[in-house]
């Protein structure tokens, strides 16, 4: 960008630039990650996430409480943005303002989004069998909870529940990168689990690590095709929230930035 151009710019239009470069710039190395390190920090982020079921799972079971709960749930946020590890749905604005700039390729984010979804659910899968066998008092709380997503239906309603929380973590995507201040990060974080969790939001890899503690319980109502079910319709929802809620308007905002990446790129 040309000096001229930042003089003419507000406060406002430069940190929106400001963040749509270092998007663009985180972007670009996690779409080209190898084969082994995109699948250690996906299996990472499952594991972070089950780190928060955890601690939801226990505070609903003390309290009975599902705001409490959601709060407590911030633990695996936090673990996820410290870790730097990978979760699915922080797999929409970076990655696709990354191959909008043209930094990377479709063939690139679809590679990514796949391996990143499969190797959150098997290490949440393997981290959650570890905290139902140590703690078999949570048994009935987990099977009770992955009901309510699992069992939740088809509807317009579930649907609209999944688009926000898509929405919602994509929100939370954004924040940080709004910000260059670590506790404003952090603060993000644990506001965007209170919301996700707190208020029975659908999220695709959180609500599946809720789903298996219950199924590795032995009580749950439901089985795994019924939660392959549930998986593809709360995916459906996360990408189209997280896409058209957050994402395309922030593209929309950074538009010049990132046609300025592009021609750069192309030149």
């Amino acid at each position: 960008m040309e000096p001229d151009d930042q003089i003419m710019q507000g406060p406002g239009e430069q940190r929106v630039a400001d963040a749509a470069e270092r998007i663009v710039a985180e972007g670009r190395p996690r779409l080209h990650r190898t084969w082994t390190s995109l699948v250690a920090t996906s299996l990472l982020g499952g594991i972070d996430v089950g780190v928060g079921v955890l601690a939801l799972l226990f505070v609903q079971h003390e309290t009975g409480s599902e705001l409490l709960a959601g709060l407590a749930f911030s633990v695996g946020l936090i673990a996820l943005l410290l870790g730097h590890s990978e979760l699915f749905t922080e797999g929409f604005l970076v990655p696709v303002a990354t191959v909008v700039a043209g930094a990377a390729t479709w063939l690139d984010l679809a590679r990514m989004w796949g391996t990143v979804l499969v190797m959150n659910l098997i290490g949440g899968w393997v981290f959650l069998w570890l905290v139902m066998q140590a703690y078999p008092e949570l048994h009935r709380t987990a099977a009770a909870a992955g009901a309510q997503f699992v069992d939740g239906g088809y509807t317009l309603g579930t649907f609209c529940l999944a688009v926000l929380g898509g929405g919602v973590i994509t929100l939370m995507t954004r924040m940080h990168h709004g910000s260059e201040s670590m506790t404003g990060k952090i603060t993000a974080s644990i506001a965007t689990a209170f919301v996700l969790a707190g208020f029975g939001l659908w999220h695709s890899v959180l609500d599946s690590l809720i789903a298996f503690a219950g199924l590795h319980t032995g009580r749950a109502p439901y089985g795994y095709l019924a939660w392959l079910g549930w998986l593809a319709w709360a995916v459906l929802g996360n990408v189209v929230g997280g896409l058209l809620l957050t994402t395309t308007l922030r593209l929309i905002r950074s538009a010049p930035v990132l046609n300025d990446d592009n021609a750069r790129l192309g030149s």
